[in-house]
């Protein structure tokens, strides 16, 4: 596993004093809005997607299935510019955009080792390179890390993904939020491991993610270490924008230090 600063990334700041927005009168606890969305390539309605995303005026927003192929930061500054929000790092299909006000320190990013052929019975599909994104913030007084992956289609290949992606998680030495598009259900071995490592699932009350014009299965993650406490947020859209934005729906998550 590789891990590396992104050449084109546009943060700020010196290691580790990555600030967070909306952090409140003094004495109040200090809240960071955190907006984990498969956005399907920005493919879809993109209209519908920005009204999506800027209801849900996040600080950070973790992306997956971001826009690539030819021309891929352009395209991704191009979404972030439609949000109102800033493009900072990108690997494989996964990017972190921040809103105005928010910094993220220490970006990196690694790629997550999957077999470019995937056979299923008698089926052979080829899948795109997996990775991982993450970076350091500052919440109020407490550092953590905010870390965003799109696990693949087979069942032992994201379990063998899901652990390069703890790996990388540990590299920042801090407790962290883990999010992503698991292509699983809770019931499966990668939730299992999850919780093995102590993580808490703040989407287990949050409803179904996928699809977005009839969700009926829920196989997106917010994952959050102890001590850090969240919650997932409802979505301020409309089912016809939800619906037209994209095929998964999007998980609201507030932090709190």
């Amino acid at each position: 596993m590789m891990l590396g600063p992104d050449p084109g990334s546009g943060t700020t700041g010196e290691p580790g004093t990555g600030t967070a927005g909306n952090l409140g009168p003094p004495g109040d606890a200090a809240v960071l809005r955190v907006l984990s969305y498969n956005v399907h390539r920005w493919g879809d309605d993109r209209a519908a997607l920005a009204r999506v995303v800027k209801g849900c005026a996040p600080d950070v927003m973790l992306v997956q299935e971001a826009p690539t192929w030819w021309g891929t930061r352009r395209k991704r500054r191009a979404m972030a510019d439609s949000f109102g929000m800033t493009y900072v790092i990108g690997s494989a299909r996964n990017a972190i955009l921040v809103a105005d006000g928010t910094e993220l320190a220490e970006p990196l990013h690694w790629r997550i080792w999957r077999p470019f052929v995937r056979r299923r019975l008698r089926l052979i599909a080829t899948q795109l390179p997996g990775g991982a994104v993450g970076g350091r913030i500052t919440l109020g007084s407490t550092p953590l890390a905010l870390v965003v992956c799109h696990l693949g289609l087979h069942i032992r290949g994201r379990q063998h993904e899901l652990e390069q992606v703890l790996r990388g998680c540990s590299f920042f030495g801090t407790p962290y939020l883990l999010v992503g598009d698991l292509n699983e259900e809770p019931d499966g071995p990668v939730w299992k491991r999850l919780a093995e490592e102590g993580l808490t699932d703040l989407g287990a009350d949050a409803g179904h993610t996928f699809s977005s014009s009839n969700p009926h299965k829920r196989i997106d993650g917010a994952h959050l270490t102890p001590p850090l406490t969240g919650r997932v947020l409802p979505t301020p859209a409309t089912p016809e924008d939800l619906a037209a934005a994209s095929d998964h729906l999007p998980m609201l998550i507030e932090l709190t230090s």
